[in-house]
């Protein structure tokens, strides 16, 4: 079990407000920062007045809370259920999740083996739909298995969609990947991702803000996205309606200054109008891994040109691809007119249609020229002759 470096109280302190305060709780999270958790705990302990920003209503439900909580016991189910508590200034500690101010985690739950400061370092969230399309789905892999095959953590929420085919992706990949659940991280949810979640622990890591058992809410479930953004370099959504989750993820990162990134979808789908409200702001399309990486990664890892193929006309001297592009689709054309429409000198223009007759561009017919079958069909599929 991690301590940090803190006094005992401290750390008992988070565990015992990890079932007082909600996730994000930014009144609460003030608290904290101003009488520290041990502080917090004894003021709720001895009952007094409420602490400001609380209405007497709340306070007295956080009295009731702070009185049911056993910090230790909880420790100790962590313990056994192979989890440790990650409070801010442990060496394991993700830095980047201080930049959520007073609504930062009082501490994270982890289960797994590796670093979570380490894996976090290098790391990008790939979110969206849980009814996610086929195409979702395989997006969604193809992206996450990718990255995994660059050296990058994936992160998601463990969810059904989008999330799951992420996660699957990177573990086909034998990838590194991180589950932030809205619930305790001994608890999986969804109960058909009990085997997934399962497999993301003992491969990767799983974590989250509630103690153990502890079950998740709607409001979790949307307060817990915040730390998805916080923890990584960049979010890349997947497939989104125009009241998704994964949007509220996206506009966290946003907010952060992390990279935000959206995948377009067919324009007739719901399922895509939210990452194509996201893609007409600030967020950056991205189509494959490369594009992800040259945007989240370190300098120098650029996507590659996006290009479509070398077409055999593309190898021609400029001047000779304008004087093909001046004969007529159908027809025969005299050197005269080719020349005026290609800018050039007769001579010029008849020198660069007997070169093109012997690629098989041209035919000459008589006096005139013309484009050959072959020539013409090309220009119509975007192919060379033969």
């Amino acid at each position: 079990m991690s301590g940090g470096g803190e006094p005992d109280d401290e750390l008992l302190g988070r565990v015992l407000l990890t079932r007082v305060l909600e996730p994000g709780d930014e009144v609460g999270g003030r608290w904290v920062r101003e009488l520290g958790a041990g502080g917090v705990v004894r003021r709720l302990r001895e009952g007094g007045p409420a602490l400001p920003g609380a209405s007497a209503k709340r306070w007295a439900g956080l009295l009731a809370r702070a009185d049911a909580a056993r910090p230790g016991r909880d420790l100790e189910a962590a313990r056994d259920a192979g989890v440790r508590f990650v409070p801010p200034g442990d060496a394991e500690w993700p830095g980047q999740l201080d930049d959520l101010g007073d609504a930062r985690p009082l501490g994270l739950w982890v289960r797994g083996r590796p670093s979570l400061r380490m894996w976090a370092l290098k790391s990008v969230a790939v979110v969206g739909a849980r009814a996610c399309t086929e195409y979702g789905a395989h997006m969604a892999a193809t992206l996450a298995a990718g990255l995994a095959e660059h050296g990058w953590v994936v992160v998601s929420g463990g969810a059904y969609g989008v999330d799951g085919a992420a996660h699957r992706g990177v573990l086909g990949a034998g990838g590194a990947t991180v589950a932030v659940l809205a619930c305790g991280v001994d608890r999986p949810y969804p109960r058909g991702h009990t085997q997934l979640i399962g497999r993301i622990a003992e491969q990767g890591l799983v974590i989250g803000e509630l103690p153990p058992g502890d079950h998740p809410t709607p409001s979790r479930f949307i307060l817990r996205n915040r730390v998805i953004a916080a923890l990584t370099r960049g979010t890349v959504v997947v497939e989104a309606a125009h009241r998704s989750g994964s949007l509220v993820t996206a506009r966290a990162a946003q907010r952060l200054g992390r990279h935000t990134m959206g995948v377009p979808g067919p324009v007739t789908s719901g399922l895509s109008a939210g990452v194509h409200d996201l893609l007409r702001g600030e967020a950056a399309l991205v189509t494959d891994v490369a594009d992800v990486v040259e945007l989240v990664g370190d300098i120098g890892e650029l996507a590659p040109d996006r290009r479509g193929p070398v077409l055999p006309r593309d190898l021609l001297e400029p001047a000779s691809r304008q004087v093909l592009a001046a004969l007529p689709g159908r027809g025969v054309a005299w050197p005269d007119e080719i020349a005026r429409s290609a800018q050039t000198a007769p001579d010029d223009a008849i020198a660069r249609l007997y070169e093109l007759r012997a690629l098989g561009y041209v035919e000459r017919h008589g006096d005139g020229w013309k484009l050959t079958r072959q020539a013409v069909m090309s220009v119509r599929d975007g192919r060379g002759p033969g």
